[in-house]
């Protein structure tokens, strides 16, 4: 793994402050288009950092007529952005529980693709009877349940992505075999809550596995993301908080039998760099949640790089969730990185494995006849 300090940053909606959209300058009117997520990703992209964690849910919208409402699908904007918008990883937001994992195989893979290696994968699970009402297949689960699902859910697709050997295409013309029939496997998978035949309709991405990354800070995520996440991300009231849960999710990892040294964990910080939060809180719907869920700084630039610097102990890096977008990504560009020194450098180029020190997976079916 890498010792350079890893920086991403989330984006959603109009920041994760619900007032935010009323904000001036919070771009209100172009949530909805795709000039509005290109912009932010290419302010992203120039500074340099490591991701962007494109949020998503099926949580329905308040029926507060002062709530922003409606969303659009992380996978979709990320496959738009992914051409234009090159030197960032895009890690969108797909949740497990009522998705089908053949369908998020095809999805993850095909982003791949478009962004020629840069793609990333934070599944996530749907907890509330409301989201279970949207789908009306089955009725809301417990948190061991739902990732007990999520762990098998990333199990199919994974072994869906080694369903193609790298080198099952031949293009063979004068035999006509596209495909070597013999470098497609079955992956017959059959567990507690999926059957799966397989193969993937998608050949093997460029990363062949992108990044997983999964949430550390939920107790029950965090046996699954021991197994499967390549970056986990948490969130804790204080660095020494986070510290102990980082030093708790490396002994899971060891546990599960892979190397902590190999996992990346990035510790999220909410961020309202020059702004008023006051200002913000009184843009919020009336009982909307404004507490922090994490670590956040309110103040100045050079205050905020001072805390990555003395946080640097307790994570390998940081996700920046800005409170109001797009001024909040434009503070952080403008001023925190400047501000950080020699403390951080921006990405190199390449794959998002590569920049997180990861390598390309064996094929678990190769060879397999």
């Amino acid at each position: 793994m890498s010792e350079r300090m890893h920086l991403a940053v989330e984006l959603g909606g109009a920041g994760r402050h619900p007032g935010a959209w009323r904000l001036p300058g919070s771009d209100a009117a172009g949530l909805f288009t795709a000039e509005h997520h290109l912009a932010l990703v290419r302010t992203a992209a120039r500074a340099g950092l490591d991701l962007v964690a494109l949020t998503d849910s099926f949580v329905p919208p308040s029926d507060d007529p002062d709530a922003l409402r409606g969303s659009l699908d992380a996978v979709a904007i990320a496959a738009r952005v992914a051409p234009v918008v090159p030197g960032i990883g895009l890690v969108p937001t797909a949740t497990v529980t009522h998705t089908e994992p053949f369908h998020l195989s095809k999805a993850i893979a095909t982003l791949d693709f478009v962004s020629a290696g840069r793609a990333g994968w934070e599944p996530a699970v749907s907890r509330t009877q409301a989201e279970a009402d949207l789908f009306g297949r089955k009725d809301a689960a417990g948190p061991d349940e739902l990732w007990r699902e999520a762990s098998e859910a990333i199990d199919v697709v994974v072994r869906l992505w080694d369903s193609w050997e790298d080198d099952a295409e031949i293009r063979d013309e004068p035999t006509g075999r596209f495909v070597d029939r013999e470098k497609l496997h079955y992956v017959d998978f059959s567990g507690e809550f999926f059957s799966v035949k397989g193969p993937s309709i998608t050949p093997r991405s460029p990363q062949a596995h992108p990044p997983i990354v999964l949430r550390g800070d939920d107790p029950h995520a965090v046996a699954v993301a021991a197994r499967w996440a390549d970056i986990v991300r948490i969130a804790a009231p204080t660095v020494e908080a986070a510290g102990e849960l980082r030093d708790q999710i490396r002994t899971a990892v060891a546990d599960s039998g892979r190397d902590p040294d190999a996992v990346t964990v990035l510790l999220d910080v909410e961020t309202l760099v020059g702004g008023d939060l006051a200002e913000l809180d009184a843009l919020a719907p009336a009982g909307a949640d404004t507490a922090p869920r994490g670590l956040r700084h309110v103040g100045d630039a050079a205050g905020l790089a001072t805390l990555l610097r003395g946080a640097r102990h307790a994570a390998d890096g940081f996700t920046l969730v800005p409170l109001a977008l797009p001024s909040g990504l434009d503070r952080i560009v403008d001023e925190v990185l400047p501000a950080l020194g020699d403390a951080w450098t921006p990405a190199p180029e390449g794959t998002l494995r590569e920049r997180f020190g990861l390598t390309r997976p064996r094929n678990m079916y190769e060879g397999v006849r």
